[in-house]
């Protein structure tokens, strides 16, 4: 698949190299992202680059199409009907940050005559569109949009696994939610300056670049590829990151063209946060499970964080297994009280053996 000319992020979508075999190896390189698309979608879950490429192959795959009849919702399903029917009707997509709008729209005599209507889709957990056979439908299709005859009948199709996914009617993008860091950066930056008092900010970075009133578009994996490109620390408090972002100011004294090339070489976190997701569509999806880039944040030490290192790595880690009562309970780890700089140590702390190295886990905290 390639980006539309008239696409706002511009190139084309390239194909990352080879993933190192070896973990040495893999962190001495940069992140592989692969390609997505119809029928290979993204094993992550969905943030705001892939509601981008999400968009952009709805409206190459649909551009020549004409649809007709009445929108299809699996029983399953406990999203609303939608209750559109036209003989013939376009579709279109656009994304802005973690949702993006479909339009119905009729086309000129088609019956009955009617408006077009929008719908607003989050993509929870593992949404996608795919657009196949009519007669070949992927399981968990809960949405399906018909071609009109003539020629072979074929399904634009919402496919959602896990069912966390949702459209609403009315073309509505949530209330709430702050400015795309794709497509709209400058509103997205000046809305994080102009509220750092907002107690959100008072919260580790980690969790605040989450937080979709803001960092729209942001989740899992960007976060710790932005936190991991800079070296800042999970647990610091984001409002101490943010606040030194008001003072930075370029030397009146550098030519327009030495302004810009500090920039790119030194990118700033909220710059990094439009960045990222850019080189994200640009590359064609997010980063392969293979990769693990998310894990580089827990899997190189900051030099005098390694506390906050091993509170990460507490915090991420799966659920205990069950069993007796005694197994299950255990004392809160010296590094994680060491590393959050908060509470006071175990008098038995100190008594203890020291643990184990732990194996890093894919992230199990997501954005909304």
């Amino acid at each position: 698949m390639t980006m539309p000319s008239s696409d706002p992020l511009g190139s084309p979508l390239k194909t990352g190299s080879d993933i190192a075999t070896s973990l040495d190896a893999h962190l001495a390189q940069p992140a592989v992202i692969l390609p997505t698309g119809p029928g290979r979608p993204s094993h992550r879950m969905p943030e705001g680059p892939e509601l981008h490429l999400a968009s952009q192959f709805v409206n190459e795959a649909c551009r020549e199409l004409v649809f007709g009849g009445c929108v299809e919702k699996s029983p399953v399903s406990r999203n609303p009907e939608v209750p559109f029917e036209s003989s013939a009707y376009s579709i279109s997509a656009l994304a802005r940050g973690k949702e993006l709008r479909l339009t119905l729209s009729p086309l000129p005599g088609a019956r009955p005559p009617r408006e077009p209507l929008a719908l607003v889709f989050r993509f929870g957990m593992t949404g996608s569109f795919q657009l196949v056979p009519s007669d070949a439908l992927p399981p968990h299709a809960h949405l399906r949009f018909y071609t009109a005859p003539p020629g072979p009948r074929l399904a634009l199709c919402f496919v959602d696994i896990r069912r966390f996914g949702r459209w609403d009617l009315g073309g509505e993008w949530q209330p709430g939610r702050g400015p795309c860091v794709l497509l709209e950066y400058e509103q997205f930056r000046e809305n994080v300056l102009r509220n750092l008092a907002d107690k959100a900010f008072d919260q580790p970075i980690c969790e605040a670049l989450l937080d979709q009133r803001f960092f729209n578009g942001i989740g899992n994996y960007l976060r710790a590829e932005i936190l991991y490109r800079l070296r800042i620390p999970p647990f610091e408090k984001a409002r101490t990151v943010l606040e030194a972002l008001q003072q930075r100011r370029p030397s009146p004294e550098l030519t327009l063209s030495q302004k810009i090339r500090a920039k790119l070489q030194n990118p700033d976190l909220l710059e990094l946060c439009h960045s990222v997701p850019k080189e994200v569509v640009q590359l064609g999806g997010s980063w392969t499970p293979g990769t693990q880039r998310t894990l580089h944040l827990q899997t190189r030490p900051l030099q005098g964080h390694e506390g906050h290192r091993e509170a990460f790595l507490n915090r991420l880690q799966p659920r205990c297994p069950r069993g007796p009562a005694s197994t299950r309970t255990q004392k809160l780890p010296q590094s994680l009280t060491q590393g959050r700089g908060g509470g006071d140590q175990h008098p038995q702390a100190a008594a203890e053996p020291e643990r184990p190295r732990l194996t890093p886990h894919p992230w199990s905290l997501r954005g909304p």
